[in-house]
């Protein structure tokens, strides 16, 4: 007869504790995935009342370890901001279809998460952010020329994008922090004509620049001159030939004192005055 393996033969009482210990370890683990959670860096939690009220719209979790009854569910919300882009086609004041590359950051108002999650859900980039900022572009450059949208007016359009959206999106608990354009395509003959335009109107700037300081240049010469001959019209009224006489006087007495040798003839130049002959 063959011999067979030995039989583990377990006290009754020890096999209801392993059965016991299992299954507190599978409640545990279950407990543990929803009793006790961590929110991460940067989020926000709201929880939900499965036997209660639902949603819980005016208690919002902070960042953390959190203990949740086990019937309700805590979801989590990043409220850190995010950066989109969003690529459309878009039509000028004058029918014109303009390619425009928009980038914009947004995050939920950290204080009204219980409110969006109610309202809106998780989705709200795609379900609504999104569409605002497309409504709100092509409504705001519909207002205005291709060659705007290109130089003059850029950052105008942008404030009046941002401006417009944001106003939609606070209603709906959500923020918008900024948008830029990136870039705009226009068509071919357009952008060579309005890029010929901007040159032709740099050299128009330059040229009456050129102009204006040539002016101001010679209305400075007219004002130099014109000092002069006032200073030379004010000294020639206050000069007379007593001034005269004593300025040559002194002008004589100063040659005497050096040390060059000459000959002073005193009262035989003009008025008067010492006439003064070198060697």
């Amino acid at each position: 007869m063959a011999n067979q393996p030995p039989q583990l033969n377990l006290p009754g009482n020890l096999i209801k504790y392993v059965i016991f210990f299992i299954i507190l370890m599978m409640i545990f683990s279950i407990l543990t995935s929803t009793v006790f959670v961590t929110i991460p860096p940067g989020h926000k939690g709201v929880l939900f009342k499965r036997l209660g009220e639902g949603v819980v719209v005016d208690k919002v979790y902070d960042e953390g370890f959190q203990v949740v009854a086990p019937w309700n569910t805590l979801e989590k919300y990043d409220v850190r901001y995010t950066d989109e882009t969003a690529n459309m086609d878009v039509l000028s004041k004058n029918g014109l279809s303009i390619k425009v590359e928009l980038s914009y950051r947004f995050n939920p108002l950290p204080s009204k998460v219980g409110f969006l999650h109610k309202e809106v859900g998780k989705n709200y980039a795609q379900g609504i952010i999104k569409p605002e900022i497309r409504s709100a572009t092509r409504e705001v450059i519909g207002k205005y020329l291709p060659e705007e949208l290109y130089s003059t007016k850029r950052e105008a359009i942008q404030d009046e994008i941002y401006q417009m959206t944001r106003d939609a999106l606070i209603p709906k608990h959500l923020n918008l922090d900024a948008v830029l354009i990136r870039s705009v395509e226009l068509p071919a003959t357009l952008k060579n004509a309005i890029e010929q335009k901007l040159q032709e109107e740099q050299l128009s700037f330059q040229y009456e620049f050129k102009l204006d300081r040539e002016r101001k240049e010679a209305e400075r010469k007219i004002i130099e001159a014109q000092a002069k001959a006032d200073a030379n019209k004010i000294l020639n009224a206050s000069l007379t030939d007593k001034i005269l006489q004593d300025k040559g006087i002194e002008a004589t007495l100063e040659l005497a004192q050096s040390p060059n040798s000459k000959v002073v003839i005193v009262g035989s130049g003009d008025g008067g005055l010492p006439l003064i002959l070198n060697n």
